[in-house]
């Protein structure tokens, strides 16, 4: 674990592991100091600004040198439906050696977790991806994914929230509003989140 000065109020916590940084989080958050502003969590990283003056960093240090493992929270479950007909499920299915069919079950047997937000408003990055669905981003990014779409890349599964161009592998479509400003909770995926895919027609 590395602490790095981020301004004059904040620090930038790296980890060497994605799943030490997730149990950080969780922990930081369920005890969440009153003088804590701001957690905006990374893939191996998590940023804490603190209130002017306060001493919420040391009790930030404090909580993560005393972690042991992640504290018992509890996470919301989200179910949503996929209708797998993605433009690189067949290239997925052939780089993973299984069939189209095979990838959808993989995909829709698994447990994710949102392991944290970013690239869009709405876009969760989730962890649990079956090993054999863990594949390298396209050669060349598209310039266009449709809102809705479903990726694949590296160790992480999402849904694109608007259209944008992007570089996942896209294996379903889904109608999910993953952002909405004018909602009282604008992003249906947070960090933490528990989520399960449902394959429709």
């Amino acid at each position: 674990m590395r602490w790095r000065r981020y301004g004059e109020h904040g620090a930038l916590i790296e980890f060497d592991s994605l799943e030490q940084a997730m149990a950080a989080r969780a922990t930081v958050e369920a005890a969440r100091p009153s003088d804590v502003v701001e957690l905006v969590p990374g893939a191996r990283s998590l940023l804490v600004e603190a209130r002017p003056g306060s001493r919420a960093l040391d009790e930030v240090r404090a909580l993560i040198d005393d972690l042991t493992g992640p504290p018992s929270t509890e996470a919301r479950e989200i179910t949503i439906d996929v209708v797998y007909d993605g433009e690189d499920l067949e290239l997925v299915a052939r780089d993973a050696g299984i069939s189209e069919q095979d990838v959808v079950e993989l995909h829709t047997g698994a447990e994710y977790t949102v392991a944290f937000t970013g690239f869009a408003p709405g876009f969760g990055y989730l962890t649990g991806l079956p090993e054999p669905l863990r594949q390298s981003r396209l050669d060349t990014s598209r310039t266009r994914v449709p809102a809705g779409s479903v990726g694949v890349a590296g160790e992480f599964t999402g849904i694109y929230p608007r259209e944008s161009p992007g570089g996942w592998r896209l294996i379903g479509r889904s109608a999910a509003v993953l952002f909405d400003q004018h909602a009282g909770r604008p992003a249906l995926l947070a960090p933490g989140d528990r989520v399960r895919f449902r394959s429709v027609r």
